[in-house]
């Protein structure tokens, strides 16, 4: 089990973009849609034109999460599917018998938009880009305990994905939505919420699909006041705590 405290936390989805509507949302929640962008105001114009959507819901929220010339904080960036479209461009280039941009391929690796996020900030500090299938949102709050637990103060958890092209439809096997949260975490006993994440091989079949993805459940959880939060995925049954 491993236990932190989210000191601070930004969330955008599509008709979600302040506190106040995401947490009405955590109360009667309902799957995010529209083609809507963040306005990423902190990032120059020239720069902002390079990030796709997917880039701007993550890094808007990471931005709200940290002050403008705050630096050294530990990243940690989590997609159960990253820039699936950028992907996808290539593979129909390459079927197509056309040479691949470089430039999409540069911006399709999973830690392309941790690596914007931090060349933005000209912030040289720890950065990982993390998935982890059904439990991407748990495989990142694992790597970002080790973190604190190696001695850094804070680290920032930013969580995003993005609708996925029509010709994965059918494999998938959550709602799909377009969104981003952020949490700054903190050990147990700093300001915030303290949550406990436990977790143990029970075997089984993972629990059905649910209303919401799961990361956005995870959020949910977070902001509805709600004790506790049991999720079996992977093989793994998951048990989400507060006040540990």
């Amino acid at each position: 089990m491993i236990g932190f405290s989210v000191k601070q936390w930004a969330a955008w989805a599509p008709g979600l973009v302040d506190r106040d509507a995401w947490r009405a949302w955590a109360s009667v929640p309902w799957v995010p849609s529209g083609t809507e962008t963040p306005a990423l105001q902190e990032v120059p114009a020239m720069q902002r034109r390079r990030i796709e959507r997917l880039g701007r819901m993550a890094i808007q929220t990471a931005c709200w999460c940290q002050e403008a010339e705050e630096s050294g904080v530990p990243l940690v960036f989590a997609s159960r599917h990253g820039d699936v479209a950028r992907s996808m461009e290539l593979l129909e280039a390459l079927a197509a018998d056309e040479p691949p941009s470089p430039t999409t391929f540069g911006l399709s690796v999973h830690n392309a938009i941790a690596a914007l996020y931090s060349i933005l900030r000209r912030d040289r500090g720890n950065y990982v880009a993390v998935a982890g299938g059904r439990a991407t949102v748990e495989t990142a709050c694992i790597e970002a305990a080790a973190l604190l637990a190696d001695g850094a103060p804070e680290v920032l958890l930013v969580v995003y994905d993005a609708p996925l092209p029509a010709v994965y439809a059918g494999f998938a096997d959550e709602p799909d939505a377009g969104f981003a949260w952020c949490w700054r975490v903190g050990l147990v006993g700093a300001e915030g919420d303290a949550i406990a994440l436990g977790w143990n091989d029970e075997g089984g079949a993972d629990d059905a699909p649910a209303a919401l993805p799961h990361a956005l459940d995870v959020l949910r959880f977070l902001l509805s006041g709600d004790p506790s939060l049991q999720w079996r995925g992977d093989g793994t049954a998951w048990h989400w705590r507060r006040n540990a």
